[in-house]
């Protein structure tokens, strides 16, 4: 796709010959060393000789691997040795002068081993020569080709993949991703939808339990008032009788089934109260349910934080590698990257602008602010904290007037971002001018605000300190 888009159209089609022949599955150690001493050295192609010995240095070596590094540099000065041998052999001076000529002051920087190589364009026969005789041997030049095939062969045995190989492996793999997700949000509609129908069914058995519970309490009462009727009947025969004790016993036996009966209402009466206070709750506070799910991908590193704009059509979110990432969201179409922004350090604070969507302020460990313009996708100011408060922990816009407040800390030694927080200062910047306007009173050696927040009309400004303390502060902005 890249090379069709920049039109190298010559090279698509040399680039899908050499995979048809299987050529860049890996790296082959037998088409590298025919490329130096089949084309690059016979053809006398200097530059590119070099450039694939910076190559490897800087993609397979450092100088922290001595080993490597040196094993690299020597064989790097055998081939040049038999870059210029190869040329005398074949008669063809005026190469050996060019090299010497284009790569003198790479070759002084090692004199010891170079200084003897200058002379053999003038030498008459340096093949007999003791000191030259060696390498138009063709020993060394087996033993030459020798080394360099055992050297590349153990480099890319343990080697990384290239980074441009990893871009069908991550496309690969978030496709795999988004097809997870999908399937997985087809089962959440499907779980969702079981459970509303396990709650219908379930409102409805509350609803029959309770119509048994009001059958149950009516015929509770139909029995009491008939056992009343009988007990009073009784008493009027007992008393015709003229029998007091009997008429005792009587009157004790219908108390105790009154009670009774009366105990039987009461707690017919709790129990429906109960259920009746279940579902009023349940009425009260409905189910959360996830309309929808989505996920932005982008940032490497963890997130540190992550703000709406105002209305609410943008996302910024900061990572701890540096990064802001802007998002254009909208729910009828899917999320797309709006600009990622490059600040150098970790950045802490984030904070949008109140009365539109056209500037974020961004703050970062080591003292900068910037001004980001999400319609011109650019920084419009980058400001920095002074010298004795290089870190900014919080940034808050005024919902009302063009202002800004920055909380920064100096810096001491510690485990956790606040034990590495020390003292504070807060700021008022001017969002027009990009200066600062005052800095507010927070008391001798005072600790550092962690949060800062505004009330509704901007008139009000409140900041959280490590202490424990939150320090309020009236604001006035005099036009």
């Amino acid at each position: 796709e890249f090379l069709v888009f920049r039109g190298f159209t010559n090279t698509l089609q040399a680039y899908e010959a050499e995979l048809s022949t299987e050529i860049g599955r890996n790296f082959e150690v037998d088409k590298i060393l025919d490329l130096v001493f089949s084309v690059y050295i016979p053809k006398y192609q200097l530059d590119r000789l070099l450039s694939i010995f910076s190559f490897l240095k800087q993609c397979f070596t450092s100088p922290a691997d001595t080993v490597l590094y040196t094993a690299l540099l020597k064989l790097e000065q055998s081939v040049l040795r038999y870059y210029v041998v190869n040329a005398l052999k074949s008669g063809r001076q005026e190469k050996v002068v060019e090299f010497f000529s284009a790569s003198g002051s790479y070759l002084m920087q090692k004199r010891e081993d170079w200084i003897a190589w200058f002379a053999i364009p003038y030498i008459k026969n340096p093949s007999l020569d003791p000191q030259f005789r060696m390498y138009f041997s063709k020993e060394w030049s087996d033993t030459l080709v020798l080394s360099f095939r055992n050297f590349l062969s153990g480099i890319f045995n343990g080697t990384r993949i290239p980074a441009l190989l990893k871009i069908s492996t991550e496309k690969n793999m978030i496709k795999c991703l988004k097809s997870d997700i999908k399937q997985l949000n087809n089962k959440l509609s499907e779980l969702q939808a079981l459970l509303e129908v396990k709650e219908v069914e379930l409102s409805l058995l509350r609803r029959s339990g309770n119509s048994i519970d009001s059958g149950h309490k009516n015929l509770l009462k139909i029995t009491t008032a008939g056992s009343s009727a009988d007990g009073q009947a009784s008493s009027g025969v007992y008393e015709e009788s003229s029998t007091s004790s009997i008429q005792g016993v009587d009157s004790h036996t219908l108390s105790s089934v009154k009670s009774r009966d009366e105990k039987l209402c009461d707690s017919s009466w709790m129990s429906n109260a109960e259920n009746e206070q279940i579902l009023v709750t349940e009425e009260d506070f409905p189910e959360v349910k996830v309309d929808f799910q989505e996920t932005f991908l982008g940032h490497n590193s963890s997130i540190s934080s992550c703000r709406f704009s105002a209305s609410g059509s943008n996302i910024a979110s900061s990572s701890t590698d540096g990064t802001v990432r802007i998002w254009t969201y909208d729910s009828s179409t899917p999320s797309s990257k709006n600009a990622t922004i490059y600040c150098g350090a970790e950045v802490r604070a984030l904070s949008w602008e109140c009365r539109s969507d056209r500037l974020l302020l961004i703050g970062t460990a080591n003292g900068g602010i910037k001004a980001w313009n999400a319609d011109a996708k650019r920084v419009v100011c980058d400001l920095s904290t002074s010298k004795d408060f290089p870190s900014v922990l919080d940034l808050k816009c005024s919902p009302v007037d063009p202002v800004f407040v920055s909380a920064a800390a100096s810096r001491w030694h510690g485990s956790t971002i606040f034990d590495r927080t020390g003292f504070a200062s807060l700021t008022v910047w001017h969002m027009k001018t990009w200066k600062p306007l005052t800095v507010l009173p927070l008391g001798e050696d005072p600790p550092a605000i962690t949060s800062l927040c505004f009330n509704h009309n901007g008139k009000i400004l409140a900041a959280s300190a490590t202490d424990g303390m939150i320090h309020m502060f009236g604001i006035l902005l005099l036009c």
